[in-house]
């Protein structure tokens, strides 16, 4: 296999509704969407995760571009083969950069799959038809808005509810939130917005509102004042932004900083990347599941493949498409369906295809590159 063009278009989508975190607010999504066609003809996509600012993160959508369309292409566009694995070794000299990097290796899986005639989910493994899904709530203008809006996701079916928190709004609205709804599966997500000294406090509200699951309180560095939370065992601690390779996975395993693990594809760095975090979290006996970041339907695709592999067994953040954007980028938009699941694309590859009007609509650059090999 091996790539003879390339197209990085970059699209602005809006949102349904404005995403806040305890990093900031977005209410506009900017989408690097990746292309490769093979000598086959097919063509594998995917998409860049990073976000317009390096807030959650030190890429953005600008250091994505240059590296995707100054190293990543040139290096595929120069070699005649294109396997995932060998690019990411050849690759491997480049420091960081997971999410342009993780762009590039989930377009080459899904050429990968479909020049072989399999649903990515086989490709990698993967066995299920179905998969269980939950919705992450952002942080709301009022409680009373948080509570009618945790109504709505229920009364669209989903079973798994998580709340966005911080310093100043956890205690109040997650209380909230479970005297409406009693029987509600609750987990949090703080996204490091917590010192370590503050352990104690989540740890007692999190117990006083029923929360199953708190997912990275501390900064990504601060093992130990995760390990410390994990032992009180009245709920799970998840790791998310501390794991970003398999050697600090092994350390917070060791640690026993960690009683669930969330992987994101396009943050660590791909699929190749994920599959084995799933495989040590399995050794491990540690429950894992697949994140979303805002992702399209080219993105989500990608995931919920890689969410069929037999450790992904909490609910992911993968929710219908319409929970995200008010125009899908592909022709058959992801529904949820009964218990709270999506349905795992069967085609070959991802499985789904562009709306190309709807990507002509959001876009505001885009580039190709050749391969200049004869």
């Amino acid at each position: 296999m091996r790539v003879r063009s390339a197209w990085l278009e970059e699209l602005e989508l809006d949102l349904v509704e404005p995403f806040e975190t305890s990093f900031g607010v977005e209410r506009h999504r900017r989408v690097l969407l990746l292309s490769l066609e093979g000598s086959s003809g097919e063509t594998g996509r995917a998409e860049c995760v990073a976000a317009r600012d390096p807030l959650y993160s030190s890429e953005s959508v600008a250091t994505a571009r240059w590296m995707i369309g100054e190293y990543l292409l040139p290096d595929l566009l120069a070699h005649d083969t294109a396997d995932p694995a060998e690019f990411l070794a050849r690759v491997r000299y480049l420091k960081g950069h997971p999410m342009a990097k993780a762009a590039v290796e989930m377009a080459l899986w899904d050429l990968h799959a479909r020049e072989r005639r399999l649903s990515l989910s086989a490709a990698l493994g993967g066995r299920r038809r179905r998969v269980e899904v939950g919705v992450s709530v952002g942080i709301q203008p009022s409680v009373d808005a948080l509570v009618r809006r945790v109504g709505d996701y229920l009364d669209e079916g989903y079973r798994r509810i998580k709340l966005k928190v911080r310093p100043g709004w956890d205690s109040e609205p997650v209380g909230a939130v479970r005297r409406e709804y009693p029987d509600l599966r609750i987990w949090v997500d703080a996204n490091q917005a917590y010192p370590p000294s503050a352990g104690p406090a989540v740890a007692r509200w999190a117990v006083r509102t029923g929360v199953e699951q708190v997912e990275q309180p501390f900064a990504e560095r601060e093992l130990e004042a995760h390990a410390r939370l994990n032992r009180s065992r009245k709920f799970r601690v998840c790791l998310d932004e501390s794991v970003v390779d398999r050697a600090s996975l092994e350390e917070a395993v060791r640690r026993k900083a960690l009683s669930s693990l969330n992987v994101k594809p396009g943050r660590v760095g791909g699929l190749t990347a994920s599959r084995e975090l799933e495989r040590i979290s399995a050794a491990a006996g540690i429950p894992a599941w697949v994140g979303g970041m805002l992702e399209t339907g080219v993105g989500r695709a990608h995931a919920v493949a890689l969410a069929t592999l037999a450790n992904f067994v909490l609910p992911a953040d993968l929710s219908a498409s319409r929970r995200y954007y008010r125009s899908e980028i592909i022709t058959s938009p992801f529904e949820l369906g009964t218990g709270s699941t999506l349905a795992v694309p069967r085609g070959p590859g991802i499985g789904v295809e562009l709306d190309e009007r709807a990507v002509a609509r959001a876009r505001r650059r885009s580039r190709t590159y050749r391969a200049t090999r004869s």
